[in-house]
């Protein structure tokens, strides 16, 4: 995954840059990177950040550099922004996305002439290189972006800096948010775009344009215009609401939290009171919303039984290892034994991917003296890996304990699309085994998931503008 942030100011904008791409740290955990234009022409900065926070690593760069036009990302890919010198010019580019294309366009560009990439550490060339490179070979910098744009089987969102302007272009379809703020001052407007909608409030932006799919966007310190208009065609990622995005923010006008409550209500409305709890609690920490809407829907107890230490590891999935990372999901969760001891309760998880962590849970519950402990996934079952976003560090679909689940059920390593389809439809039989199945492995009181539709209810949006690729397999 990852997130953007650029800014166009009529002053400084180091301080504005620094603050708003901090505020994307909970997207990615690998790198974070921050370049402007200014007096001095291009400065850039590039830090690690798989241990330790974005804002330790940049606190000594945002005094030496100085600039009025920046941009910044939170990386979980390649080293970026980086500063590319065209024919047309030298500009920086920073990408969030994921290019399942790369070998095809890799070999357009090698037949087009010759052109080096730097190898990243596992052997592939970044995909900000390679978007880079499709951009320096055409005419000029909008029509570079125009096609890399149309290029990408998957999705990539792009900032691009020159030394008087920011461009914006959204992904084809929109399966990444982006949007602009404006703050009104002496000098004139200054303007910033981000992945998140609530990364520039607190710097004193007001949201001024949500920037539709595919749509480009020229922003200078004279004002903003439009070098490619919106497409018609809207996929933006459910999944974004559901666990990634940050409760705060805002993806086509509605509230990341507001959409969870209402996921975590129809949550309730399905149960109808089928349990006798003592309360409902979310897994910390984006289950929490989810939780609160059930509560309020089934007037259970809301409780916290369950509390995130986070001073040491901020984010369960950090290390590159998996069982270190699970390991530090279980350290970092501790039981509030009185809340729990003797107790029927009920937890929400955003969603159930390899299961692990949640197995790990429920086993803490008992340990401390639960009676029941009865989950609720906030989204449907992950059947698919994610193509556009790279949300999960999954290198196969059988990573996902649905996908294991369905293939020992039918008894063969190759599952057809079709028969997905009849895991994936809450009103059959194999779904209801496949749940009853994980919840037994998981040792669940008991176990059921988000419907689909409900989910979709909840966002109160189109359904052919949503990507829910990762739970029914349809683009």
């Amino acid at each position: 995954m990852g997130g953007v942030f650029g800014v166009v100011s009529h002053q400084d904008c180091v301080y504005d840059l620094f603050f708003g791409t901090d505020y994307h740290s909970h997207l990615g955990t690998h790198r974070g990177g921050i370049a402007v234009s200014g007096p001095e022409g291009f400065q850039r900065a590039i830090h690690n950040i798989q241990n330790s926070p974005f804002r330790t690593k940049f606190s000594d760069d945002v005094n030496e550099m100085k600039g009025h036009i920046g941009i910044g990302c939170i990386s979980d890919t390649d080293p970026q922004p980086i500063i590319v010198r065209a024919k047309y010019g030298t500009f920086v580019l920073t990408t969030v996305g994921k290019i399942n294309n790369t070998e095809e366009i890799l070999e357009e560009l090698y037949q087009k002439g010759p052109v080096h990439f730097q190898e990243l550490t596992n052997g592939q060339v970044g995909q900000t290189e390679i978007a880079a490179a499709v951009i320096a070979q055409a005419e000029n910098l909008e029509e570079g972006l125009k096609t890399i744009r149309d290029k990408v089987d998957g999705s990539l969102t792009c900032l691009a800096m020159v030394s008087d302007a920011l461009y914006a272009q959204r992904d084809k379809y929109g399966r990444t948010p982006l949007i602009v703020g404006v703050r009104k001052g002496e000098n004139g407007e200054d303007r910033a775009v981000s992945f998140e909608s609530f990364a520039y409030q607190n710097l004193g932006y007001q949201d001024e344009k949500i920037i539709g799919p595919g749509e480009i966007l020229k922003i200078t310190r004279d004002g903003m215009e439009t070098i490619e208009p919106a497409g018609e065609k809207m996929k933006i990622c459910s999944f974004l609401w559901t666990y990634y995005g940050y409760p705060s923010s805002v993806y086509e006008n509605l509230n990341v939290e507001e959409m969870r409550n209402n996921c975590g209500a129809a949550l309730a409305r399905r149960d109808n009171g089928d349990f006798k709890l003592d309360a409902v609690a979310g897994v910390p920490d984006s289950g929490t919303a989810h939780a609160i809407g059930y509560s309020n829907q089934a007037h259970v107890q809301f409780s916290r039984p369950l509390i995130k230490y986070t001073p040491t590891w901020p984010r369960s999935f950090m290390p590159p290892n998996q069982d270190m990372r699970d390991m530090i999901a279980k350290m970092k969760l501790t039981t509030v034994v009185d809340k729990v001891k003797g107790k029927k309760l009920l937890f929400i998880d955003d969603s159930i991917v390899r299961g692990t962590q949640m197995r790990d849970t429920a086993k803490q519950l008992f340990e401390n003296g639960a009676d029941e402990v009865h989950v609720r996934s906030a989204c449907p079952p992950i059947l698919y890996g994610c193509k556009y976003l790279n949300f999960s560090r999954s290198t196969s679909d059988y990573d996902l304990i649905a996908r294991r689940v369905i293939r020992e059920l039918e008894g063969t390593e190759s599952v057809s699309d079709e028969t997905l389809a009849e895991y994936a439809d809450p009103k059959t039989t194999k779904h209801q085994k496949m749940v009853d199945e994980i919840g037994k492995r998981l040792d669940f009181s008991s176990l059921r998931y988000l419907e689909l539709d409900d989910l979709i209810d909840a966002t109160g949006k189109d359904p052919c503008t949503l990507c829910t690729y990762c739970w029914n397999g349809r683009e």
